[in-house]
């Protein structure tokens, strides 16, 4: 029960994450910039974690000559975390969380099926055909929620455009997921993979803020201090990075899905509420709806 608790520990951090990052993006002026703080910080969080764990043997070397595709986690991770913080200020917390689970979960069960990134062949069965409808029902109801957050004058059009974005954010983070797992049999230890994923991702995001020419400056927004939580965006994802490290050994990968989804859908209602945006109970119903198609998915 202790490891579940930690699991759903583990899925409040997500939420909390994109609005700290979000609040970054504040005051660096873009999503890029704040994206670079948060990997940079991330990295060298998972850097002394990695040290501390393998001992300095990373074991990175064995990971060349494998397929290229072995080190594009890092960039889906940059396009899933710069994407979070566009989409939070148009779709709230919740939508923001939901829409990209929904996205992970559906092309979750796309590389099962069919063995891609080397992940070990599932095919879709009946049941978890079901929870996946289960699931896409829950989505439905939480966005057409008369209670759902959304940015003022944002069109309909421009809002369903953000909530496909954030089903295609999720497809990116399963694809990260699963390049990263393979990359952890292959170097020894999953907090090696999360390692080289955060450096190729601080190295695409430095590349992209010299293109787009953005000087390293922190502006305070309306005159306000920037409080100093801002800048913990990147321990949060190493620690989220880290946890499901720990936890799958301990309790399997069904288990601990289930249980970092719970605590990020969780978290996401909690901070929707205390920005002060109306949590309709027709969200809270698709929020278990979802759950409901996950165990579906994931442990039957």
């Amino acid at each position: 029960m202790l490891w579940i608790l930690l699991g759903i520990f583990a899925g409040l951090v997500l939420p909390v994450q994109t609005l700290v990052n979000t609040r970054l993006r504040a005051s660096t002026g873009t999503p890029f910039s704040s994206s670079l703080i948060s990997f940079a910080v991330g990295t060298m969080t998972l850097l002394v974690i990695a040290t501390a764990v393998t001992g300095g043997e990373f074991g990175i070397s064995r990971a060349f000559g494998e397929p290229l595709w072995i080190w594009f986690g890092g960039l889906l991770g940059v396009v899933a975390l710069t994407g979070n913080i566009l989409l939070f200020p148009h779709l709230g917390a919740v939508q923001t969380v939901v829409l990209p689970i929904a996205g992970q979960i559906m092309m979750g069960l796309v590389i099962d099926h069919f063995g891609m990134f080397a992940s070990p062949t599932s095919p879709l069965s009946l049941i978890r055909a079901l929870g996946a409808l289960i699931v896409l029902g829950g989505v439905i109801s939480i966005v057409a929620s008369p209670g759902a957050p959304t940015k003022q004058g944002d069109s309909a059009m421009a809002l369903w455009l953000w909530r496909l974005a954030g089903f295609v954010f999720g497809c990116f983070t399963a694809s990260q997921s699963a390049i990263n797992g393979h990359l952890g049999q292959i170097t020894g230890s999953p907090v090696s993979a999360a390692l080289v994923s955060f450096s190729i991702g601080v190295s695409t995001l430095v590349m992209l803020n010299i293109v787009l020419r953005w000087r390293p400056r922190i502006e305070r927004p309306e005159g306000k201090a920037n409080p100093w939580w801002m800048w913990t965006g990147g321990t949060l994802g190493a620690m989220f990075v880290f946890g499901n490290a720990a936890l799958v050994p301990q309790i399997g990968t069904g288990l601990t899905v289930v249980a970092t989804l719970l605590g990020s859908m969780l978290g996401s209602v909690l901070i929707d509420r205390l920005r002060g945006a109306r949590v309709a109970m027709r969200q809270v119903a698709g929020i278990a709806v979802i759950l409901v198609g996950v165990i579906l998915i994931r442990l039957v």
